[in-house]
């Protein structure tokens, strides 16, 4: 009985991950009405190789002045990697068709915990809010997008701030990946802002980086899989 209640809480769990980042990203993206590989776009293989290029890598490895990719780092990188200078709202394109952008709250939970996380919203998230506002600190949802069309797979780790600026890194997965916490540590940058995170779904708890500075703050966005597997 114990096995079997295990293995069904495993089920879930990894149920509820499969949707919060599974199939919402992919290759490749142009504005409507351009066509792939037009003048001012990124042929299939140019987005393939600069999805390639980000893997595990931050701006200041190319010399650019972000601790994370932005929009701006982004189209700084196409620029400096390809020659090539693609109008910001494209490159706000290709962004959004990865999956990164601003998102409802009920967007970021599967279809067994949206009560949960609506209900999450009323009476946890204004306090949240305030004390961001108190502390004069930044409030990001943090969350994981698996990019389809790649070889290998490229998952996508991003934080949106509640103002609506998307923040990310490329990684290759594998089984059951933490958050990173390097990621987590370069959101609060080097001027060491307070940051809130809102984590959702795709890390269960002990998946999070462990003895956090006081200064980043991780609050829980309800999941069935994590209820399930605490």
């Amino acid at each position: 009985m114990g096995v079997a209640l295990r293995d069904a809480r495993r089920s879930v769990t990894s149920w509820c991950r499969r949707h919060t980042i599974g199939g919402d990203g992919a290759v490749a993206a142009v504005r409507r009405g351009q066509r792939q590989g037009e003048p001012g776009t990124l042929s299939r293989e140019q987005e393939l190789e600069l999805i390639d290029t980000l893997r595990g890598v931050h701006p200041d490895a190319f010399g650019l002045d972000e601790e994370l990719w932005t929009r701006q780092s982004l189209h700084a990188l196409i620029q400096q990697h390809f020659g090539l200078t693609l109008d910001v709202g494209v490159v706000g394109a290709y962004l959004r068709a990865w999956g990164l952008g601003p998102r409802e709250p009920r967007e970021r939970a599967c279809g067994l915990c949206v009560g949960a996380v609506e209900r999450w919203v009323r009476s946890e998230y204004p306090a949240i809010t305030r004390a961001a506002q108190e502390h004069l600190a930044e409030v990001y949802w943090v969350g994981r997008v698996r990019l389809r069309g790649t070889m290998p797979a490229a998952d996508v780790i991003s934080a949106v701030s509640s103002r609506g600026r998307v923040r990310f890194m490329v990684t290759t997965p594998s089984v059951d990946p933490p958050l990173p916490r390097e990621f987590v540590h370069r959101l609060s940058g080097a001027e060491r802002r307070t940051v809130h995170l809102i984590v959702d779904g795709s890390w269960a708890r002990n998946e999070w980086p462990r003895r956090l500075p006081r200064r980043i703050v991780p609050h829980p966005l309800p999941s069935c899989g994590r209820a399930l597997a605490a």
